[in-house]
């Protein structure tokens, strides 16, 4: 994308990398500007290289981008580490007072030494160096300095006008310092004054807090979870937002726990959910089992990281998508939704909630890391689109024709495999939820018929899934290529699209945000008339290839794209991937 600037600090852990990062994108995002940030970070509490990296544009952003314009460099790690994503002419900013720079090459780089702590000193305090690098960066990009005091104010404010000024201080440094002794600059192109207006009404948000006000709007009353990265970040929203609208947040001993837990919300009427990540999700399938045999409603967000077992707890893959789908002993129905965009995780988190007890069974959301811990500029949430529905919820006026005991909780004969729900406490609703086989009533039974009976009334459940579409189609329907992805991918993938079409190549973009149940027919016919797709997924094995290829075939078209490093895709690596698949004769 023309016109968009590609930033990045990094130093040690411990060091105000993610706060400096987070002001001068927050800042950015108040301006006006579209921002996506990507943290990099190690799992230590100090020690170990990290990063923050922020992509701005006058135009909407989908992914953190593959180039680094500006680098602010705390220690010479972060110039080795970063040293391949610097675009000709990069500014490096580094401190004087703490190493001298060493360029890994002869590449056009500029180094610049700015006396960072000093300057920080002479506007207070040392530890304000930070906010120098910042003043720096702003003068290459050729802004306002003072816009940036209304984020100061809302970061330093509560420490009092002298904190304030003492930080617009540190801001003033570095921009006169790096104006008077250099001369690179990267500007970002002005805001129009027609749009001037708009940046106020935009978000700034990531997908984890997405999904806690999409669980929030969707109803959700209570989220019982044990932290996890990169899935705590919901849970300390919720903790922030629930009580205001009633709600409960519940820190559990564990993910068993706080499955259960949210398992006997939803039992007695309350929506409510639970969020891990993969080794607490492995930790939940025996109570996952728990809720298809009890026909108990229940949401579970797992923001995936890079397994198997501890792994890398701090990267992002999206390999859990397996588990998903066939996670739990036996065999249970269940919905897995894969939201592509930050809009997609406030959505479908809550339309999660009308699903799980509309058919009574689990509704597992698929992020991830990448998802999860982003955040970027969007216009808004679509609240209009939010709506409650409770499913066969019965009332007490529905069980006044039961007697006692003749209310049947799983009535096996019910066409659609949904029975109606009556809720513990009400009149002739009495019924035992079992995680045993049962009968109609809910009593255990062993004899065949009966197991027949009840394992034919869940797999019933979503036989006739129609409620949104599943697949996203991008470009030209009568594209004879297509790209296919799962989640987060969506946005790197989008742009590759689009590069590949300007190449000359005759691209479509499917994109899934439900996999289970699988939208079929919905991917049948955007596949028509193609002759190669690939399929790219941040896996070792292709699991949404795999997928694909057990629900509707396919076999001789697909190519696959893998990525398993921790590490997000960049643009550059689908383009080339793209090209070495795709038939050369195939152009527009």
């Amino acid at each position: 994308m023309s016109g968009d600037i590609g930033w990045k600090v990094g130093g040690r852990q411990g060091e105000g990398i993610d706060s400096t990062g987070d002001i001068y994108a927050v800042a950015l995002h108040r301006m006006g500007y579209y921002v996506f940030t990507y943290r990099h970070f190690m799992s230590l509490i100090k020690g170990g290289h990290t990063n923050y990296k922020v992509r701005s544009s006058d135009q909407v952003l989908r992914h953190h981008g593959d180039l680094v314009h500006v680098l602010v460099a705390f220690d010479q790690t972060t110039i080795t580490h970063n040293w391949h994503e610097l675009a000709d002419g990069a500014v490096v900013i580094y401190d004087t007072a703490a190493f001298k720079a060493k360029a890994p090459d002869d590449r056009n780089i500029n180094l610049c030494g700015v006396p960072l702590t000093e300057l920080a000193k002479n506007a207070g305090s040392s530890i304000m160096k930070n906010m120098v690098a910042i003043g720096a960066s702003i003068c290459i990009h050729e802004l306002e300095l003072e816009s940036l005091r209304p984020v100061v104010e809302d970061k330093f404010g509560k420490k009092g006008p002298t904190v304030v000024e003492q930080n617009m201080e540190a801001l003033h440094q570095g921009y006169v310092y790096f104006n008077e002794h250099f001369s690179a600059r990267f500007p970002l192109p002005p805001i129009k004054k027609s749009t001037h207006s708009l940046p106020s009404a935009r978000l700034y948000a990531s997908g984890n807090q997405a999904v806690g006000f999409g669980a929030l709007a969707g109803g959700c009353r209570f989220l019982s979870a044990y932290p996890i990265t990169p899935a705590t970040e919901i849970m300390y929203w919720a903790l922030a937002q629930f009580p205001r609208y009633g709600g409960v947040v519940v820190q559990a001993e564990d993910e068993i726990a706080a499955m259960n837990m949210a398992i006997g919300a939803n039992f007695a009427g309350v929506r409510a959910m639970t969020s891990t990540s993969g080794p607490g999700f492995s930790l939940m399938m025996e109570a996952l089992g728990l809720a298809g045999m009890s026909e108990t409603p229940v949401v579970v967000v797992d923001v995936q990281r890079s397994g198997p077992s501890t792994g890398l707890p701090t990267k992002t893959e999206q390999s859990d998508l397996n588990e998903a789908l066939h996670g739990t002993h036996g065999e249970i129905q269940r919905i897995v939704l894969t939201p592509r965009t930050v809009e997609e995780c406030f959505l479908l988190t809550a339309e999660a909630f009308n699903l799980a007890e509309r058919y009574q069974l689990p509704v597992i959301v698929l992020s991830d890391l990448y998802m999860g811990m982003s955040s970027q500029t969007i216009d808004e949430f679509p609240l209009d689109k939010i709506h409650h529905e409770r499913g066969k919820l019965l009332q007490e006026v529905d069980l006044e024709k039961f007697g006692s005991y003749t209310y049947q909780r799983y009535n096996a004969d019910v066409l659609d495999g949904i029975s109606p729900r009556a809720l513990p406490g009400q009149k002739n609703g009495r019924y035992v939820a079992l995680g045993n086989e049962h009968s109609g009533v809910g009593l255990e039974i062993e004899d065949l018929a009966t197991r027949r009976a009840q394992v034919g009334k869940r797999q019933r459940k979503l036989l006739n899934f129609q409620h949104f579409t599943g697949i996203h189609l991008d470009g030209d329907v009568h594209s004879p290529l297509a790209l296919i992805g799962f989640g987060s991918t969506w946005g790197v993938m989008e742009e590759a699209r689009i590069a590949l079409n300007t190449n000359g190549l005759q691209v479509k973009h499917i994109h899934f945000s439900r996999v289970a149940p699988f939208p079929t027919e919905e991917f049948k016919e955007a596949m028509k008339g193609v002759q190669t797709a690939l399929v790219v997924e941040q896996n070792s094995t292709g699991q949404l290839a795999d997928l694909i290829q057990k629900e509707v075939g396919f076999h001789d078209r697909l190519e696959r794209c893998l990525r398993f490093d921790g590490d997000p895709f960049t643009l550059q690596e689908i383009i080339t991937r793209s090209e070495q698949v795709f038939p050369l004769g195939v152009h527009h």
